[in-house]
């Protein structure tokens, strides 16, 4: 199956949460009311869901908010299985550290998509070299910019501007004036603030 490319409100209501898939746009109360009420006709008439039923919607949560599709995440999954350490934790530290996702927590992009995009065209550079693979995983010590093209450098220094007022991880640090940002550290679950209960999901693929 390939990318989805609807509304993402519809996904926001299926899974009852803001999954953030829409950027860092504030969120308004008919937004936040439609989130209760699933999409489709039948939508507010579903029955609740059994152990798997809710398994499942976290991986789906997961994913979504990660832009991963389905064969993507069980390897991410079972490369996070087999490290050392908690499964549940190993797995939100790899999807940490792509490269779309330190782009966008770096804040040189809107969202996740847009920051997949950037890496995709070759936007991004890691310690000074074009990297054009969404999927990488950063370690520390590395930094992150823009590339040396001036519309790419004022594409970032624009979103830099627009979210001033937000700060970035402490597994991150952020250069604004330059526009560079630097791995401090790998990141940890506490890092985070996923609506997602990770445990659920190393259930799931546990069986």
């Amino acid at each position: 199956m390939g990318r989805y490319r609807g509304p993402v409100i519809k996904l926001h209501r299926r899974e009852g949460v803001n999954l953030g898939l829409k950027g860092r746009r504030a969120t308004d109360e008919k937004h936040d009311k439609r989130l209760t009420n699933p999409p489709g006709q039948h939508g507010a008439q579903r029955k609740k869901l059994s152990d798997y039923g809710v398994q499942m919607r976290e991986k789906q949560k997961m994913k979504r908010i990660y832009g991963l599709g389905e064969r993507q995440f069980r390897v991410v999954f079972h490369r996070a299985s087999q490290k050392k350490g908690v499964t549940g934790e190993n797995l939100i530290q790899s999807l940490e550290r792509r490269l779309d996702n330190v782009v966008y927590r770096l804040l040189f992009s809107t969202s996740r998509r847009e920051a997949r995009q950037m890496v995709g065209h070759g936007l991004i550079t890691v310690n000074g070299r074009k990297v054009d693979i969404p999927s990488y995983e950063v370690k520390a010590g590395d930094k992150i910019a823009a590339c040396a093209k001036e519309a790419t450098r004022k594409r970032v220094q624009a979103s830099l501007e627009k979210w001033k007022d937000l700060s970035v991880p402490e597994w991150l640090s952020l250069d604004r004036t330059k526009g560079v940002g630097e791995v401090l550290r790998l990141p940890t679950k506490a890092d985070t603030s996923l609506p997602v209960e990770e445990s659920l999901i190393v259930e799931l693929y546990s069986k």
